[in-house]
């Protein structure tokens, strides 16, 4: 009952980070946000060095709980069941501490105002936010955030293997969580010097996780090799992926 109750627990936590980071990028009236509430406090430029710190910590931090050595570290106290679970929660407490330590540097880049255009890329936005979800959902949800896990310990079974299978997104683009990541934080109708930067080094640092998870991929499906030469990683619109349409037509 323990590890069931702690895997929905740090799911519950992960699912208020979630909407919290929603409402954090898009500087909803919330307490903590990206680029400042209206009449808020303006941080100098210079700000940014210690957010960037805040966000360089949690980043490595995430890959870190990803590693072998600390995979193998946490066996000796928690249950096997528990450990994506517990990534999950640590990531997520790590990533409300972002929030927390951000300070905004709101000069302002471009403003697109309330036109349609503006709302068009606001409509974008959302669109990528419902992409990432509909990814998680697609590649197995409660397997990604640790709840397969602790269902299969409840009843005394041993999950699974996760296999490779392609699903509507993957068969166009390799990492359609992360490009509705990327268009959700980059389609933004008002970009800040804050907004830049923040969005400049999660960008990297969703790059370089993505090339490691890849890797790992690579190691335990060896197939995977053929279908990284034949679908784009991000770009849906890639030439290897028209030229695959044209010869499968």
């Amino acid at each position: 009952m323990f590890v069931f109750v702690y895997a929905v627990g740090a799911y519950v936590v992960f699912v208020l980070t979630l909407l919290y980071a929603v409402a954090f990028v898009g500087n909803w009236d919330v307490t903590f946000t990206l680029d400042g509430l209206p009449g808020g406090i303006a941080s100098h430029p210079g700000a940014w060095l210690g957010s960037a710190l805040a966000l360089g910590t949690f980043g490595a931090l995430h890959v870190a709980l990803g590693r072998p050595e600390f995979r193998r570290a946490w066996r000796r106290y928690l249950p096997p069941a528990l450990e994506r679970s517990t990534r999950v929660l640590v990531s997520s407490v790590a990533l409300m501490l972002v929030f927390l330590l951000w300070r905004p540097v709101p000069v302002v880049l471009w403003d697109l105002g309330y036109g349609p255009f503006a709302f068009a890329v606001e409509v974008l936005s959302w669109c990528g936010w419902g992409l990432a979800l509909a990814s998680t959902f697609l590649r197995d949800h409660l397997e990604l955030f640790g709840l397969k896990q602790a269902i299969a310990h409840a009843r005394g079974e041993e999950p699974a293997p996760s296999a490779l299978q392609l699903d509507a997104l993957t068969r166009r683009v390799r990492q359609p969580l992360t490009l509705g990541l990327l268009v959700a934080l980059w389609c933004a109708p008002l970009m800040t010097l804050g907004h830049l930067v923040f969005g400049g080094l999660v960008t990297g640092y969703l790059l370089f996780l993505v090339r490691q998870e890849e890797a790992e991929l690579a190691r335990l499906h060896p197939q995977y090799r053929a279908y990284q030469a034949h679908v784009p990683m991000l770009n849906p619109f890639g030439r290897r992926a028209r030229g695959r349409a044209r010869r499968a037509a």
